[in-house]
């Protein structure tokens, strides 16, 4: 799960005039039988009158909060993260230490790190072994939910900043933060699932995306580049290298094979809370500021998708690429879904490794 770079989207004055549709999107009321946004199954759009930019459509009602057990330890947004009247704002933990240099982490808390994206590891694979055409992405919600909480693991999505689910599934033009509901999954799709664990006071954090059946060859080269162009990001990570030159790596790879960066979303530090600094974008020409230090934690595409390195601080690579030449994008009215302009797919892979400066 990524981190948004520009918030005024959600600045105050659009939040006062979405906060009625929002708390009648959490507990949906009985739709009229003449809507033409109502399937024969009694499942509806509750966006009817937004101008989508693709054929994607949300599938509500969504289903009802998944339940944590109460022994299970939870970060501070847990509870209060679920109130309407505090949707979209920064947790305490975080908020607290913005503008702060990124985090120094001890060898016991990169072993922390190491058990959590383990534990996320496992889920996202058993989440991913259960994609394929008629499964709603509700049920994979409720799988990522089941196999986390086994874990005595809490789902650092659900709650935070009044985010309703426990795993972020974004399908086709859907860049990022889609919401799990009763749309099923049909062949030719693609579908990025973005898993995050919070066990033992750290978040671990990965995604991939995902064919679903037979893909249009177009759609498959985007999967491709996307994975290519994070592991060569990977590639230049060492101490002392700025972490403005990522992008440098990213875009041309992107350019070259006729895509384009997402900017609007960024890398960000993770450990015990779930974003933080540093802010790592994806594109070239960025402003970015620091330098990779020994020991820093980072997130991205590994073959094994497994932590074996470490740095002494904490950052993410999560490059979301979209097909042809335009990286802007539009949100659905839930204020979470990011869909591309044009309707075109979108890809993005990432995971969370640790470089250990013996290593390098």
């Amino acid at each position: 799960m990524n981190l948004h770079i520009r918030f005024t989207n959600i600045g105050t004055g659009h939040v006062g005039k979405t906060h009625k549709l929002i708390h009648d999107i959490a507990t949906p009321r009985q739709p009229l039988l003449d809507d033409p946004n109502i399937n024969r199954d009694g499942t509806f759009n509750p966006f009817g009158s937004f101008k989508f930019t693709g054929s994607l459509r949300p599938v509500y009602p969504l289903s009802p909060t998944r339940h944590v057990p109460e022994n299970i330890p939870r970060p501070d947004y847990a509870e209060d993260g679920r109130a309407v009247s505090k949707l979209f704002r920064q947790p305490t933990s975080e908020s607290r230490r913005a503008g702060q240099p990124p985090k120094i982490l001890t060898k016991e808390e990169q072993e922390k790190i190491r058990t959590v994206c383990r534990l996320a590891r496992e889920v996202l694979d058993i989440a991913a072994s259960h994609v394929r055409p008629g499964i709603t992405t509700d049920e994979i919600d409720e799988i990522v939910h089941n196999e986390t909480i086994k874990r005595n693991a809490y789902p650092s999505p659900l709650n935070y900043r009044g985010f309703p689910k426990s795993v972020c599934t974004s399908i086709n033009e859907a860049i990022c933060h889609g919401i799990p509901d009763k749309r099923k999954l049909q062949e030719g799709d693609i579908i990025n699932i973005d898993v995050t664990l919070y066990y033992d006071g750290f978040h671990g954090d990965l995604n991939e995306t995902y064919p679903v059946g037979r893909v249009d060859d177009d759609w498959k080269k985007l999967v491709r580049v996307t994975r290519e162009a994070l592991d060569e990001a990977i590639k230049i990570c060492k101490p002392g290298a700025l972490f403005r030159d990522l992008g440098k790596v990213i875009e041309p790879i992107a350019r070259a094979n006729g895509c384009a960066v997402v900017r609007t979303y960024c890398g960000h530090g993770i450990h015990e809370l779930f974003h933080c600094a540093p802010n790592v974008p994806h594109y070239a020409k960025n402003k970015a500021v620091g330098t990779m230090k020994a020991g820093m934690v980072s997130r991205g595409f590994t073959v094994t998708g497994s932590v074996l390195t470490t740095f002494v601080q904490v950052f993410t690579i999560e490059p979301m690429i979209n097909l042809g030449h335009n990286w802007d994008l539009v949100h659905w009215p839930d204020n979470w879904t990011a869909t591309t302009v044009d309707g075109k797919p979108s890809a993005q892979f990432e995971d969370t490794l640790l470089f250990v400066p013996s290593q390098l």
